[in-house]
């Protein structure tokens, strides 16, 4: 692999959204009007809320580093997803790209990379609003850009391994199967303490629930060191997710 041919493949997507940058913005919409309707709105009816630490805060400050995890995987999975299907079945993007000196790895790479601007300007404008709201109560706060990032390099690169799987449109109804249970049952809205022990671990599976215990604990300042173990899980589905999208694109397009 070469960066600088990885590089390629994320500047032809730059090009490409030259002239779509509204395309490119709506996704910031989404979480910032979820905070503002249920953190805010429904936060009135709420109250204070006390996360698994123990600590007591406001609905809308509980919520608030979730959907900035949301807003990660969102981003990253548009773009993993739809764009990557489609460059792939219709469009044979990827097999232009092959004709070159650009390989199966670099179109990997190139591509979550990508997926990481969107996600990077998902998450520095939504931080932004959490700030002028009065959400964050940190300055552990000042990585939770990164994690974002770290957030939706993992579900870029395990929406793209899905992505080489799908035949059609579809087969898309299968990642919105997976997607809205995980943003709804990932400790996004309750803490993990309000689920019976029983489903507890079921939530603790999420690779969702991760990045939200992380952004949540930088947000509110509840930092320790039981936080790598989100760190690890997540660098481990990015990385497997490399691995597999590599070699499925090379049994697809090298044939």
């Amino acid at each position: 692999m070469s960066l600088v041919l990885a590089a390629k493949v994320f500047e032809r997507n730059v090009y490409t959204y030259r002239r779509q940058w509204t395309a490119f913005l709506t996704g910031f919409f989404e979480p910032v009007f979820y905070l503002l309707s249920l953190g805010l709105g429904l936060g009135a009816l709420v109250g204070a809320v006390r996360t698994d630490s123990g600590a007591s805060v406001s609905y809308a400050q509980f919520v608030a580093p979730a959907m900035l995890a949301t807003s990660a995987m969102n981003g990253a999975i548009f773009d993993a997803t739809y764009n990557m299907f489609f460059k792939l079945k219709y469009a044979r993007t990827f097999e232009a790209m092959l004709a070159t000196p650009i390989g199966p790895r670099d179109i990997a790479v190139g591509e979550v990379a990508w997926s990481m601007v969107r996600v990077g300007v998902y998450a520095a404008g939504f931080i932004v609003i959490s700030v002028a709201l009065g959400l964050v109560l940190s300055w552990w706060a000042v990585l939770a850009l990164p994690v974002a990032l770290l957030v939706g390099t993992s579900f870029s690169a395990v929406g793209m391994a899905a992505t080489t799987w799908i035949r059609g449109f579809a087969d898309f109804d299968y990642i919105q199967l997976a997607i809205v249970p995980l943003f709804l049952l990932s400790a996004t809205f309750y803490p993990v303490s309000t689920y019976p022990p029983s489903l507890r671990w079921v939530v603790e599976l999420s690779p969702l629930y991760h990045g939200v215990a992380l952004e949540r604990a930088l947000f509110l300042g509840e930092v320790g060191v039981g936080l790598v173990g989100h760190v690890v899980v997540l660098v481990a589905l990015a990385v497997g997710g490399l691995l597999v999208t590599r070699r499925r694109l090379a049994a697809l397009l090298l044939r």
